[in-house]
């Protein structure tokens, strides 16, 4: 009977050093898990944050393309570039006079 107590003693100091290294290990495991799932969502904001900056500068750059080819267009009209060319940097036909008018500020 004494070894029998003796055993069930044994066997509780087992299962206490048992549980006293479970615990420890089970609380540094799930908070391993908890950090790295932390980080993961982290890193998932940032990459919406950072899809929806890309998506407004796809649209701005969209509508610059389009500007682009507007002006590709008009630029192979070779009237357009005649006039272009007298506009912006003052050629003139042969017998016209080239006045410069400065623009009132309202």
């Amino acid at each position: 009977m004494a070894k029998m107590k003796k055993q069930s003693i044994n066997e509780k100091k087992k299962d206490c050093t048992r549980l006293i290294l479970f615990i420890p290990c089970c609380f540094f495991v799930i908070g391993t898990v908890s950090v790295l799932i932390g980080n993961y969502w982290v890193q998932i904001a940032d990459k919406y944050k950072e899809k929806e900056a890309l998506k407004s500068k796809m649209v701005t750059l969209r509508e610059k393309e389009a500007e682009l080819k507007v002006d590709v267009e008009k630029l192979e009209n070779p009237d357009y570039i005649a006039r272009y060319a007298r506009e912006k940097y003052m050629y003139s036909k042969e017998g016209e006079i080239i006045l410069r008018i400065p623009e009132e500020d309202e």
